[in-house]
């Protein structure tokens, strides 16, 4: 018998054993391997550091949960709420700002967790030393005049609720209030700190644990970089789960996840998520104030 069709008959079955590559989602891959829980976190400090923290997180979450876990970084705030609307991850370590953002976007959403000091957030004004500024009850109104930077441009606590307490006590708004000046944007928390420290600004806001982490670690002069004022409270960080995650692994997942999060001990990874005195339960209802913030101030439809 002669095979004058061979090459016909491999293209043909090749063609027939083809496999479609599985999606970045969640979702169980069509080919039959099992589904990959990936997470995200806000980028608010140094991200070589970042992800060496969450790799140690992954790994817990992985051995909690039993299905792979992979930490998937990103570039800024925004990037990681269109990152979990995409459903290209399905856990989101958020601010209290991106964390409303992304929910409002992907219905069924929930807020799951929280470190024990987010429902009860603050953000530090600090000024360099050569401003001759000290530590105060009343807002300083003297940072009219001086160089300012916020944080990221989506940061809850380097922007977001600044921004709120510059207009609740000055009336005006940050450009106003500035002399007409651009907001300044460093990116983030810590380097607020180092550039005010440095004197590259005169002022600036950022969130409380980040600077004192860093006074505590020796990364920052707190003689040089000083509190000037102190915030009032506010609900604030917070890992969200997608809904997508129920289909993918299980019904009631979204609850093991939870579940895994609030029962960290280990202080070494409450060190990792820079939440030293533990994790407890969130509800979306927690982040109510901090959606009435952002609509108010234009960051949530």
């Amino acid at each position: 018998m002669r095979l004058k069709n061979i090459p016909f008959l491999l293209a043909a079955a090749l063609l027939s054993s083809a496999t479609v590559l599985p999606s970045c989602s969640g979702e169980t891959a069509e080919n039959g391997s099992d589904p990959v829980l990936r997470f995200t976190a806000i980028p608010d400090s140094n991200s070589t550091e970042l992800e060496a923290k969450y790799e140690a997180v992954a790994d817990y979450l992985s051995a909690q949960l039993e299905v792979e876990v992979e930490y998937v970084p990103t570039a800024d705030y925004t990037a990681s709420v269109e990152m979990f609307k995409n459903d290209d991850v399905q856990l989101a370590w958020f601010g209290g700002l991106s964390g409303v953002q992304a929910r409002a976007a992907v219905e069924g959403s929930r807020a799951i967790a929280q470190g024990k000091v987010d429902p009860t957030f603050k953000s530090y004004f600090v000024a360099n030393a050569s401003t001759g500024l000290e530590r105060r009850d009343d807002f300083p109104m003297e940072f009219a005049d001086l160089s300012f930077t916020f944080g990221s441009a989506q940061s809850t606590s380097g922007r977001l609720m600044p921004e709120n307490f510059i207009r609740q006590n000055t009336g005006k708004s940050p450009k106003e209030f500035f002399g007409g000046k651009e907001n300044n944007f460093s990116g983030s928390h810590d380097k607020t700190a180092k550039e005010v420290e440095a004197g590259t600004f005169q002022a600036g806001a950022l969130n409380y644990v980040t600077y004192d982490t860093m006074v505590k670690d020796g990364k920052l002069d707190p003689e040089k970089c000083r509190i000037i004022w102190v915030t009032p409270t506010y609900a604030d960080y917070n890992w969200t789960v997608h809904p997508s995650v129920n289909e993918a692994f299980g019904e009631g997942f979204a609850d093991k996840v939870q579940a895994a999060l609030v029962s960290v001990t280990d202080p070494a990874l409450l060190k990792a998520m820079s939440r030293e005195e533990g994790i407890i339960a969130a509800t979306n209802e927690d982040f109510a104030a901090i959606a009435d913030v952002a609509k108010d101030l234009g960051f949530l439809d």
